[in-house]
């Protein structure tokens, strides 16, 4: 689903390309399959058609997981029920755009920094806009690129330091604010 693609997706890929070079041609050919594929499994998800999110992105066995919305880092779901309830998990998802910022590459790595946008129902959230940062690595497995890390967070618009700070203290910041904790 190419159209899931922002302009800025052929920008990017152009600014570290030298004209003429053939190895950098094929680079820019292989990123731009590449961050095809993520744009697809991204409207996909949104969608919640995770066969169709499965059957586009390969992830890793050793895929690293950071959601946008923190704890601790997961990894490859262990079971297609798993990977369903996260299917369900997204809902009614439209509008899906993957904008390309920046990508790097060497012979065994896509590395791609992109915007994720969409309108969807996310868990029991009404449907919204959503936009996310996100990191996706990808690493050469024999002739296909599997997705060995995401990391997504929602801070695209950016907070305060005010703000950042609270996120960091946690669990701890209602202790501070309410004079209970150090």
């Amino acid at each position: 689903m190419i159209s899931t693609l922002g302009l800025s997706v052929l920008a990017a890929l152009t600014l570290p390309i030298e004209i003429g070079n053939a190895s950098a041609k094929d680079d820019a050919w292989e990123i731009e399959a590449v961050a095809a594929e993520a744009a697809e499994a991204h409207a996909h998800l949104m969608r919640g058609d995770i066969a169709a999110y499965r059957r586009t992105i390969q992830t890793a066995p050793d895929f690293v997981l950071m959601d946008p919305f923190g704890g601790a880092p997961t990894g490859n779901p262990k079971s297609d029920a798993h990977w369903e309830r996260i299917g369900r998990y997204f809902r009614d998802g439209r509008d899906a755009r993957f904008d390309l910022i920046v990508s790097y590459r060497s012979d065994d790595m896509i590395v791609l920094v992109a915007n994720e946008y969409a309108h969807v129902a996310v868990g029991s959230l009404p449907a919204q806009d959503w936009t996310l940062r996100v990191t996706l690595v990808f690493r050469r497995d024999a002739d296909r690129w599997l997705l060995a890390h995401r990391h997504a967070d929602p801070l695209a618009a950016g907070i305060s330091l005010k703000d950042a700070g609270q996120i960091t203290l946690g669990s701890r910041a209602q202790k501070t604010m309410s004079g209970d904790g150090r």
